[in-house]
């Protein structure tokens, strides 16, 4: 596997951040969505994952006190399957670990299998369930949450 990068989003990321989205998501965010985000939300971190000078993927978080609540996180089509997502998880948890954060929290399709499968290896588990979550199909939502800083399987 080649060498991958975690950054923080820069602007002219969003050109692709947005065909991210519109690969990924039935209802993906606007360009003026990730713009207030990045100006309005002081809370927000929006990385992204770098591969050979492409973006093949991002992750959007708020940092609230000592947790991290993941907004998004989206690999491209062509990426997907290769542990990508994984590794970009990997490495915000571990940057956020850095910067004192003590949990980390998401909400994640009920017929998300692939993502909740992830979401287990790394440490993560189911807290709850928020009924008819997503707007565009009424589909619920797992909560998962994660203790930073615990020892996670590597497979």
């Amino acid at each position: 596997m080649n060498e991958g990068i975690v950054r923080p989003l820069h602007p002219d990321d969003l050109e692709a951040i947005l065909e991210i989205e519109r690969v990924s998501f039935a209802t993906p965010w606007s360009i003026e969505a990730f713009k207030a985000e990045l100006k309005d939300n002081e809370y927000a971190r929006y990385l992204c994952l770098e591969l050979e000078g492409q973006v093949i993927g991002y992750m959007g978080l708020w940092f609230i006190l000592d947790e991290g609540h993941i907004t998004n996180i989206a690999i491209t089509p062509n990426h997907r399957g290769q542990h990508w997502g994984e590794f970009l998880m990997r490495s915000v948890m571990g940057k956020m670990l850095e910067q004192g954060m003590e949990r980390m929290t998401l909400e994640v399709r009920v017929s998300n299998s692939p993502a909740q499968s992830l979401y287990k290896r790394l440490g993560f588990v189911i807290a709850g369930v928020r009924k008819g979550y997503y707007a565009d199909t009424g589909e619920d939502a797992m909560i998962m949450w994660a203790e930073l800083g615990r020892e996670v399987s590597v497979t």
